[in-house]
């Protein structure tokens, strides 16, 4: 199964702005930049990825041009790899909008792989506010050319015994991994589709393409070797804030750095990993940037812990100019079994940084079990109530 979001920055946008839904959104349609995406109302005027942002502009002068926010956009990715993960323990994240689930014997869990299938775009609707296309097949580039089919808010299944009709009018374009210059030679040789790759044998195709053609020809028959994989060891985890105007108010700072803390302390408990550094990161007004860390005599996964830590070190810093954007990351990781410590749980000094008081790890817990249950916004610390809508 692929997982593929519709048009993931430009509805991230549309989500948190209200005003933008139904409107051309265009993401990093900076001057002398490059499209990054762009909205399906901004596609119906022909803006692309990849485009640059005058000929976007042309096309779509009246569209709405944002930079972007790549830590909100990783924020809802998490969200939706949680999601994810609560129907297999096979996720392969491909990029910070896709991904890869292997639903093999997950049928007699959660039904017909089409139910399950449908079940995830309802929880991701329910949770983020957002639809996705999902592709299933019983190979990976399959499933990931199904889930093309039928955007947005689509779902395409390909059953084995589809399989061979579903290749010979496929065009090789859009087989992953055939790009222009691959099509260009494929065209000369009279080769437009999978069945044309038929007409000459693998040996031809590794002579003349070598593992390229090899890859070809496999694929023109429906053959992907390839396990849904989970992943590379985390080694840190971060969270940071572009401001929409440059700050030099401790007190906001502070209740973003508290917002960033929860964050990294979340999905730090929910994959187990406890740090022994805490990292802040600056970045000032006129774009230089400085980062600041501290290593506690413990690990930790606490996000009191974090965030008093962050604290202490923005504390330290003398601000010269005004604040662009700031982070808070964890790093350092122990893999040593931790006991749980009962110690002077405060931040600095000779007891600094040490492992979180039971009553600390209770309330992350009940907080995270709360928001997974019910949404992020659903239970909110009294330090930014009036900040976390």
């Amino acid at each position: 199964m692929h997982l593929d979001m519709d048009a993931f920055y430009a509805s991230v946008e549309q989500l948190d702005h209200p005003e933008w839904r139904g409107k051309p959104v265009i993401i990093g349609g900076q001057e002398r930049g490059v499209v990054s995406t762009a909205s399906y109302e901004a596609r119906t005027f022909g803006v692309r990825s990849a485009m640059s942002s005058a000929k976007a502009r042309q096309l779509c002068p009246h569209g709405i041009f944002t930079r972007g926010n790549m830590a909100r956009y990783a924020e809802v990715s998490g969200q939706i790899m949680d999601i994810l993960a609560n129907y297999s323990p096979l996720v392969e994240q491909a990029s910070i909008d896709e991904a890869y689930l292997d639903a093999t014997g997950l049928e007699r869990i959660f039904g017909p792989v089409a139910h399950m299938a449908q079940r995830i775009k309802d929880d991701i609707r329910e949770r983020t506010g957002l639809t996705c296309s999902i592709g299933i097949a019983p190979v990976k580039f399959l499933a990931k050319i199904a889930s093309d089919y039928n955007k947005p808010d689509g779902l395409f299944m390909l059953r084995p015994d589809e399989v061979p009709d579903f290749l010979h009018d496929l065009p090789v374009a859009k087989i992953p991994g055939v790009g222009k210059r691959f099509v260009a030679e494929l065209d000369k040789l009279g080769v437009a589709t999978c069945g044309d790759v038929h007409k000459f044998p693998e040996q031809f195709w590794a002579r003349r393409f070598g593992k390229g053609g090899e890859s070809l020809w496999r694929r023109a028959r429906g053959i992907d070797a390839r396990a849904v994989e989970t992943g590379h060891e985390a080694k840190s985890e971060s969270a940071e804030n572009t401001f929409h105007e440059d700050t030099d108010d401790r007190e906001l700072l502070r209740k973003w750095l508290l917002r960033q803390s929860e964050r990294v302390g979340r999905n730090q408990r929910k994959a187990g990993l406890k740090g022994r550094t805490v990292t802040l990161k600056i970045k000032f007004a006129d774009f230089t940037s400085i980062t600041r860390s501290r290593s506690l005599p413990e690990p930790t996964d606490a996000t009191e812990i974090i965030f008093r830590t962050a604290c202490e070190l923005l504390d330290a810093e003398p601000l010269p100019r005004k604040v662009r954007l700031i982070g808070v990351g964890l790093s350092n990781y122990d893999k040593r079994p931790q006991q749980l410590s009962l110690l002077d749980d405060t931040v600095g000094g000779q007891t600094g940084g040490r492992i979180a008081t039971e009553r600390q790890q209770k309330l992350d817990r009940t907080l995270d079990s709360l928001r997974d249950k019910f949404g992020r916004s659903a239970v909110v610390r009294g330090r930014i109530f009036d900040f976390d809508k």
